[in-house]
Order: structure tokens, then C-alpha cells, then sequence
């Protein structure tokens, strides 16, 4: 007998609220004490509205993106039992040594990110290399929300809700050849506008790079974001389009793309330039594989302070078992 196990990442039938607790729960909320309760509610709470939260007001976005909104799948992928990040922790605690190495540092200086117009070079082993507008790329999908879990390889970690579409979808669209066994990604270069890029400290030959196998970039749960908590996603968060991988490593998911080639070669990546003892090009989420300097065995699930430490255990795959087909027979101590 063929006995079908479902994925951490779908919900199931018995999750469903009963239609008559959900009725007796909207009566409740329209009252005046629910409404006070909800003005007390934190910024990471979902309004009753669809991809609307609590306290959050509309961010100005392009016109390509708020076309896209009413259609919106919302929650296509929910993070089952998991508390949203809120959002300030979101955009304010940031790995994006663009703007600078500190973790403020992102949200400080991504104001003068320069998003429109913006393009994206696809050339290798495509059919249809060229340069793209982000609403050339964008137009063919509908966007989905996809609430993920984020686990950085510093060992902390997040859950987002981003809003974009699948990256299968994208390379579909500009067709790979049969030649194309992985998919490098390159990251925008603007020394003017990212301080981090002038540094004279920084280790980093720019541009940053990352990339994939393209089994893995053709997996349903690749995602590309270009919005986040109902809005357009921020400068700080690798705005206008951004890569999610969320049973990696959250370095893999490189931010503000301006390149996406389709090679046969493994592409050299950034951090596994810079150290690569310390930072494969798989990167996947291992409990089993420590850092050369700190276990990852468990995370710290943000927000969480230094009397209020909020730490959970970190999961295979980041909780994404359904990737392990990908790696079936690898050795993941050695491919790190």
C-alpha cells in the first residue's frame, strides 16, 4: 500500500476552523471590545483584511506590483504553529553588507536604494537571454504569499511572510538549455549608493553571487519575493526582487538581483570564496553540521532579548523535509 505522507509546509483538513467557530468569532470581533483588543494587538498580528496586518500602513510601491495585489493567493504556504516576526525585527535586524556590516546598518542606509526602472540580465543557456524589466519578468505570475521560516547561518532566525512567485516559473519563462545544470545569481553593484561597497575593509569582491543547482531552483518552495507583510519589499530586504530558499541558509538567498544566468558549471559563490571551510555552496539547514565556531543545533527565533531568550531547535532542512529527495545519497557532512 502507497501511503502518501504530506509535506510540514501544506495544511490539512483538520486544521480547518469549523465554520461555525469562525462565524461566532467575526460576530465577536465586530463588537466594540474586540475592536479595542485589536487596537492593543502587536504589528506582526494579520488583519482581517487579506494580506493586510495589524498596524502596518500601505508602503508606495510601483504600479507592476500593486496590479498584481488583488489577485494575490494569500498564505499559499503557511509556517504551521509558528508566530509571525514582526515587522520592525524584519527590516530593522539584516545581513546586507551592501549597506554596511552592522545589522542596523541595512535599514539605515537602503533609502537611497535606487529600485525604478530596474532590469535583470538573463543570459547563459537560456533561449530567451536579454535584459528584462522587472514588470517584463513579473507579468506572466500571480503572486502568492509564502510564509517561511528564515534561519540565518549566524544562528538566529525568522518567520516572514513574503509575497512574490515561484522561481520554476521565471526560468521556465526564459527556457533553459539542455546544458544548463545550475543557476548563478549576481546582485546589484552601486557604490554610490551602497556605502558598504566602498568600504576598504569589506572582504568582499564585488558583485555578490550565489547560485543553485537548477533541480533545486526548479523545487516548488524556491521563491522569488518582491514583497513582503502585504507591501513592496523593502531596500533593506533585497528590494525590488530578491531570492527565498527557505531550507538554506538565509546567505543563499541573495537580494536586489540584477543578473540571473543559467550555467553548466557550479558558479563560485561569495561566501564559499571567502571561507570555505565555513560556508559550502549548498548551504543547507543541518542541525548535524556545526559551524567551524558555534553549533547549529539550535536557533534564536527572533524577537528575543537577553532575559527573554526565545531559542528552539533547529530542524533538518529548516523543517522543509520535502527537499531531501534532492540530496538523496549525498554525503551533507561533506556537501555543506
Amino acid at each position: 500500500m502507497l501511503i502518501r505522507v504530506p509535506s510540514p509546509s501544506r495544511s490539512l483538513e483538520s486544521e480547518v476552523t469549523p465554520e461555525s467557530v469562525y462565524l461566532s468569532r467575526r460576530k465577536l470581533m465586530q463588537g466594540s471590545l474586540a475592536l479595542a483588543g485589536m487596537a492593543a494587538m502587536p504589528a506582526w498580528v494579520h488583519a482581517d483584511t487579506p494580506g493586510s496586518y495589524a498596524n502596518l500602513e500601505p508602503a508606495k510601491a510601483p504600479a507592476w506590483f500593486e496590479e498584481k495585489l488583488p489577485s494575490t493567493r494569500w498564505q499559499a504556504v503557511r509556517a504551521e504553529g509558528e508566530s509571525i516576526t514582526p515587522f520592525k525585527d524584519a527590516t530593522h535586524y539584516n545581513n546586507f553588507y551592501e549597506f554596511g556590516t552592522g545589522k542596523g546598518d541595512p535599514a539605515a542606509n537602503a533609502g537611497k536604494l535606487q529600485v525604478e526602472p530596474w532590469t535583470v540580465m538573463v543570459d547563459g543557456e537560456v533561449g530567451k537571454p536579454g535584459r528584462y524589466a522587472i514588470e517584463d519578468l513579473v507579468k506572466p505570475h500571480a503572486f502568492e504569499e509564502r510564509i517561511y521560516r528564515l534561519r540565518c547561518v549566524e544562528a538566529w532566525s525568522m518567520v516572514i511572510p513574503w509575497l512574490g512567485f515561484s522561481l520554476a516559473e521565471l526560468l521556465k519563462q526564459v527556457e533553459p538549455s539542455s546544458a544548463a545544470r545550475y543557476v548563478r545569481f549576481e546582485t546589484l553593484v552601486d557604490a554610490q549608493r551602497m556605502p558598504g561597497q566602498r568600504s576598504g575593509f569589506s572582504l568582499i569582491d564585488w558583485p555578490y553571487v550565489e547560485g543553485l543547482r537548477l533541480d533545486e531552483a526548479m523545487h516548488p518552495l524556491a521563491f522569488m519575493a518582491v514583497g513582503m507583510y502585504g507591501r513592496v519589499l523593502p531596500g533593506q530586504n533585497g528590494a525590488p526582487l530578491r531570492l527565498v530558499v527557505p531550507w538554506k541558509y538565509g546567505f543563499k538567498s541573495i537580494k536586489s538581483i540584477v543578473r540571473i544566468s543559467l550555467v553548466a558549471e557550479a558558479p563560485k559563490t561569495t561566501w564559499e570564496r571567502i571561507a570555505p571551510n565555513e560556508y559550502g555552496f549548498y548551504a543547507n539547514v543541518n542541525p548535524q553540521v556545526d559551524h567551524p565556531r558555534w553549533s547549529q543545533a539550535t536557533e534564536r527565533r527572533l524577537p528575543s532579548g537577553l532575559f527573554s531568550p526565545n531559542i528552539v531547535d533547529t530542524r533538518m532542512f529548516n523543517g522543509y523535509d520535502e527537499v531531501a529527495e534532492l540530496y538523496a545519497g549525498m554525503d551533507l557532512k561533506r556537501y555543506y
